[in-house]
């Protein structure tokens, strides 16, 4: 079955562009998290790179990608893995799993996080687990 970019951005309510849905592509063929400058260097041909910002930005205030964590030091984001219908909030803190071969980070959605209790006047914003290793394809 494939994933239509238009739907998604139907789905969350979103103004259906060239650039979202090139971008929504993107994320879908390559199945991993990309930085901006990953987009940027795929997309540059046909979007600048403040317009590819502005389509992460509206992405992740519509739930449609997170950020993760990734010891490059860039922020990456990755698509959301959640159903498009209905409710669009969930839970982001999931492990994400990066491999020291490709390169490649992935999310990890069927691991989540455990609550975390912090003492009191600690505000939990986002918690994050990085895994490094050796992923199935190149191992």
């Amino acid at each position: 079955m494939s994933i239509d970019p238009e739907h998604i951005l139907y789905e969350h309510k979103l103004r259906i562009t060239n650039c979202r849905k090139e971008v929504l592509k993107t994320f879908l063929k390559k199945k991993s998290a990309l930085s901006h400058s990953d987009l940027e260097e795929i997309l540059k041909k046909d979007f600048d790179r403040v317009t590819i910002y502005r389509t992460l930005k509206t992405f992740l205030d519509s739930d449609l990608i997170h950020k993760v964590l990734d010891d490059s030091g860039a922020t990456k984001y990755a698509l959301c893995a959640h159903s498009h219908e209905g409710n669009h909030s969930h839970d982001h803190e999931h492990v994400h799993f990066k491999c020291e071969k490709c390169g490649k980070t992935i999310c990890i959605d069927e691991i989540s996080l455990p609550k975390i209790k912090l003492p009191e006047g600690y505000i939990n914003k986002e918690v994050n687990l990085l895994v490094t290793g050796i992923c199935k394809k190149c191992s």
